[in-house]
């Protein structure tokens, strides 16, 4: 029988046309989005869903469709779908990560022309009967500095097209190397110098728990006064009623924004200012974006029904049916790997390296090491994909290596991943035991046999009497469950480590009791996406 797949948001006749061209049966109902009762209903019996942003995939939705395969987003963003939940039901999630850069770039450009010259707010006078010609007094982009908040793919093509209008581009992006910086011709800054230094300043990160309110009210008083702000990014990146007040006493000149902390946005208190402008989320919303990213999925989706074929998946590698069987445990190794090094390493990456030992030097080392990157790369961009965090990281001029080795320790195989930054070289090494489970062995060089949870704390400290006692008393006092607890160190008297596995996130108030007695070099809280 033919693999079904339901179109349940708009794509183009022509992305529709590739489904039916290949084989696949096409359901195509484009406003069934926004009917959560019948999208649930229709999808019951499909093996594939293409989706835009209007239709939500939920738990519920999820259950609903039992022979579901693939998800297919025609778009970067995915939050509108439970990825954790389908990944427990051994449903691939897959996005089309970069269709909408050079859209997002140049609306993000619009927007600042937008604010340098009055635009909206003097086309509205203009049309009103009234000739105001001196009241619009603009100001030049050219020879103005730029700061470009997150330099990645988008931030990259902003700073390009800058730089052809003869602007001045300071980028601040933890993951930029010196070298990325000079390739683009940019110069590369920490936030406080862009902010004191910028005439406008654009966003292009993500939003994470780092870079929520990355403008706020302290960071807007930083800022040059007069400056000019554009964010195409995510809502939630500014604190906008801190953006309101600094319009309104004039340190902030004006501000564009097509994106806000609560969307669809029908009442905000900006929209009542006359030096912002404002648009509905239009940054992807160009006809060729649209297009470009319907067809792209569709290809994808095809592919992985027909072939098995994986591409630009968020929850599954690029591998072969075959290697999955095998790999499996392995690659959710390498993820955890990386997500441990992304969590606990706060300075730029400079350089990733994977080695491979064993048995695992045999398998597919390009989706392992991918697995690895995505994970360090998700700590603060959490877009990516193991298909796209590899240009990403290389896009940010990070070096990303991977050893082959013989079987060199006690394990038949293991994995061991080092990042290099300005400051220090971290390891962390594990492998896979018998019975299908990943292991955190050895950290810092230390040896350890560490069970992986979701919630897991992390600490380093000197190896002196207590340390066992005063982390179990702690999280105790504070009703925090120690499912695991594992222990190592160097030698007697030198460096040591702990690792915690628990039932739940450690709350800040804990953290804080930790580091009040003075005995931990390094408290990290730890979350990984156990399957």
């Amino acid at each position: 029988m033919a693999p079904k797949v339901l179109v349940s948001d708009a794509l183009s006749e022509t992305a529709v046309e590739i489904f039916r061209d290949r084989g696949i049966e096409v359901d195509y109902r484009p406003a069934l989005g926004r009917d959560r009762e019948a999208l649930a209903a229709a999808v019951a019996d499909c093996d594939g869903l293409a989706i835009r942003s209007a239709s939500k995939v939920t738990a519920r939705l999820l259950a609903a469709a039992p022979r579901l395969r693939v998800i297919g987003r025609a778009g970067i963003g995915v939050d509108n779908v439970d990825v954790a939940e389908a990944t427990r039901r051994g449903v691939i999630v897959m996005n089309t990560p970069f269709g909408n850069s050079i859209t997002t770039a140049e609306h993000a450009l619009a927007m600042m022309f937008a604010i340098a010259r009055q635009i909206p707010e003097a086309d509205a006078s203009t049309r009103a009967g009234r000739w105001e010609k001196n009241r619009f007094m603009g100001v030049e982009l050219f020879n103005k500095t730029l700061g470009v908040i997150g330099c990645g793919n988008i931030g990259s093509i902003v700073a390009a097209r800058a730089l052809g209008l003869h602007m001045k581009v300071l980028a601040y992006d933890p993951f930029l190397s010196e070298e990325r910086a000079t390739a683009l011709g940019v110069a590369r800054v920490e936030l406080d110098e862009l902010l004191a230094r910028s005439d406008f300043i654009t966003l292009h990160v993500p939003l994470t728990d780092k870079t929520r309110n990355i403008l706020s009210a302290g960071a807007l008083a930083r800022t040059r006064r007069g400056v000019r702000i554009v964010n195409c990014a995510r809502g939630g990146l500014i604190d906008e009623a801190a953006l309101a007040a600094a319009l309104a006493s004039g340190q902030v000149a004006a501000a564009a924004l097509d994106v806000f902390e609560v969307e669809p946005a029908t009442d905000n208190p900006l929209f009542t200012l006359p030096n912002v402008v404002c648009t509905p989320h239009l940054g992807a919303a160009t006809t060729e974006a649209q297009e470009n990213v319907a067809l792209q999925i569709a290809e994808q989706m095809a592919d992985y029904l027909l072939t098995g074929a994986v591409q630009n998946a968020l929850n599954m590698p690029s591998v072969t049916a075959e290697e999955a069987k095998v790999m499996g445990p392995w690659l959710r190794l390498a993820g955890y790997l990386g997500a441990f090094v992304g969590q606990a390493t706060e300075e730029p990456v400079r350089a990733i390296n994977l080695l491979c030992d064993g048995v695992v030097a045999e398998m597919n080392v390009a989706a392992l090491a991918a697995a690895a990157i995505a994970g360090v790369m998700r700590a603060t961009n959490p877009d990516v994909n193991m298909v796209s965090a590899p240009v990403v990281a290389r896009d940010r001029g990070i070096l990303l290596s991977t050893t082959r080795q013989e079987k060199a320790g006690v394990f038949d195989g293991y994995l061991k991943l080092t990042v290099v930054t300005d400051r220090l070289e971290r390891s962390i090494a594990g492998t896979v035991f018998s019975d299908g489970k990943p292991r955190f062995i050895q950290i810092k060089g230390i040896n350890i046999d560490a069970e992986i949870g979701r919630h897991m704390l992390y600490t380093t400290n000197a190896d002196v009497p207590g340390i066992i006692g005063v982390l179990g008393t702690t999280m105790g006092r504070n009703g925090v469950n120690i499912a695991n607890f594992t222990l190592g160190r160097t030698a007697p008297g030198e460096d040591a480590i702990a690792l915690l596995y628990l039932d739940a996130p450690v709350p800040a108030k804990v953290l804080a009791e930790l580091a009040a007695t003075g005995l931990f070099r390094q408290i990290r809280p730890l979350e990984f996406e156990v399957a």
